[in-house]
């Protein structure tokens, strides 16, 4: 029997979700049939919906009608827009023990000198300023493997992953607030990333980032080498030193050895990106049973993206472990429409062009959907951009909705693992954390399978339950964080997507 060409989420919808792309003329339901095309993703009125009512989907409000709307007509930005609505936050009321599991589950891990545990290895050149940028890349290069012609010059150090130069262009003209606060933080996070094993931080020397500065903020001291460009001579002079920095420290990283570690070592960062209007029907869903099953075996997952939680924050706020927790979220609610307001923006110019393509109409649609992710557990805290993730269980961190730069402060923070869900199809790595890309959809993850881990659109297709292919992506979590290598990581994605968050004026 052929599944049904819509999908209902909830009784109280007064939309269904479209299967596949529908003609005109198709039945939905009883006595409806489609008026308009509705694409592939995209909502389909089943009854009559007012001028000014909210529009349900999930059992939660995803906007307004802007018009009447008819059974049939296709539901979206024409007919749906934004509009104000009271949450109700009742912090706590559905925090509820965690279940651990007796025997936790366990993967080949990196046991650091420290006690840490690494799922990855790697040698790490990081910039003080954009001025540093293309030296510490020169570095790089040449210890470079290249996936296609296979030249491998790591080939005699098979147990590091590579050398990554992370760069960026910030650092100098800005103010000396919050903005250098942030990406400090976001440095230091990175310097002491337990998936480094040896790392450089490469200056030009006269930037307001100053390395002194930034190794005494963070307490870096004894943790990574400084090179100044200024100080050594030159572009040449440098790369010379970066490079022998580079090969001192190649022998001693190779010596690690995998063992067997428990799964509560795993600090998962929680993304999405290229978001469908599939995204909180499959993969996000999936995930969601996935960092269910994570944090039952001790371990911890990161959701951030707060524009994009924007809407759907009283269903976390519910989950929080206090009413402390709770309210650390909504203030950062507050905080991002202040600072949306300031600068003549709104939240709702979140959903990109792609997202509305896909069938998204709101961010409050996007954010219901992006929130599935973190699934069902306690809400154990709240935390700042790049600051360091110290609680074990769903923990929510503050940034962006913009994928690198999210995920940019969720591994500063201490994220060994990225899984990332996509509806449109976004390429995307993060170094030094390995990145698991899940499809929200068959024909994309058809169409892009060389990109795509796990295709979660098995859930559309009524072959696989969310529950089976959480499962199946959490086996995929541990088998990854034992070494094994992700579509993305075989096209040695993950430098050029560090993105810290900047703030302020650039001066």
């Amino acid at each position: 029997m052929s599944p049904s060409p819509t999908i209902r989420l909830h009784p109280d919808d007064a939309v269904l979700i479209a299967r596949t792309t529908l003609l005109p003329g198709v039945a939905v339901a009883d006595s409806v049939v489609t008026a308009d095309r509705i694409p592939a993703g995209h909502k389909v009125a089943i009854r009559p919906i007012e001028a000014g009512e909210p529009i349900r989907r999930y059992g939660q409000i995803i906007g307004f009608a802007t018009q009447s709307i008819a059974p049939g007509q296709h539901v979206h930005t024409q007919n749906c827009g934004m509009g104000d609505f009271a949450r109700d936050y009742a912090y706590g009321v559905d925090a509820r023990p965690t279940a651990i599991v007796d025997q936790p589950a366990s993967f080949d891990g990196i046991v650091r000198s420290d006690g840490r545990v690494a799922t990855r290895n790697y040698i790490g050149i990081l910039t003080s300023v954009n001025c540093s940028a293309h030296v510490a890349s020169m570095v790089a290069e040449m210890f470079k493997r290249n996936p296609f012609s296979g030249h491998d010059p790591l080939a005699e150090f098979p147990n590091v992953d590579g050398v990554v130069a992370l760069t960026h262009k910030t650092g100098c003209g800005m103010t000396q607030d919050a903005p250098l606060t942030i990406l400090r933080r976001t440095l230091g996070g990175y310097a002491r990333h337990v998936n480094f094993s040896h790392v450089v931080v490469l200056g030009l020397g006269c930037e307001i980032n100053q390395i002194g500065g930034l190794m005494a903020e963070q307490k870096l001291a004894g943790r990574l080498r400084e090179l100044e460009i200024q100080q050594l001579g030159g572009t040449r002079k440098s790369v010379e030193a970066g490079i022998a920095f580079v090969r001192e420290a190649l022998a001693d990283s190779n010596k690690v050895k995998r063992e067997k570690v428990a799964a509560s070592e795993l600090i998962v960062a929680l993304q999405c990106g290229g978001s469908d209007g599939y995204s909180g029907i499959s993969a996000n869903p999936a995930l969601g049973a996935a960092s269910d099953l994570l944090v039952r075996h001790g371990g911890t997952v990161v959701l951030s993206e707060t524009p994009e939680t924007y809407g759907a924050e009283h269903l976390l706020t519910r989950r929080a472990v206090s009413r402390e927790v709770g309210e650390k979220l909504v203030a950062l609610m507050r905080w991002w429409e202040d600072y949306t307001a300031r600068e003549g923006a709104e939240m709702n110019a979140n959903p990109s062009p792609g997202n509305k393509a896909g069938g998204l109409t709101t961010i409050l649609e996007k954010s219901l959907g992006a929130m599935a992710k973190a699934g069902s557990t306690n809400l154990v805290d709240v935390v700042n951009y790049a600051e360091a993730i110290t609680r074990k269980g769903f923990v929510f961190m503050d940034t962006p909705g913009y994928d690198p730069v999210a995920a940019t402060g969720q591994v500063a923070g201490g994220a060994n693992l990225v899984c990332f869900t996509t509806g449109r199809g976004s390429v995307f790595g993060c170094k030094p954390a390995p990145s698991i890309k899940l499809a929200t959809n068959t024909p994309m993850f058809t169409r892009m399978e060389d990109d795509m881990d796990i295709n979660c659109g098995t859930i559309l297709d009524g072959s696989e339950s969310v529950e089976q292919c959480g499962q199946r992506i959490f086996d995929l979590m541990l088998k990854t964080a034992s070494g094994q290598p992700t579509k993305s990581g075989s096209f040695d994605f993950g430098a050029a997507e560090f993105a810290p968050w900047v703030q302020g004026a650039t001066m």
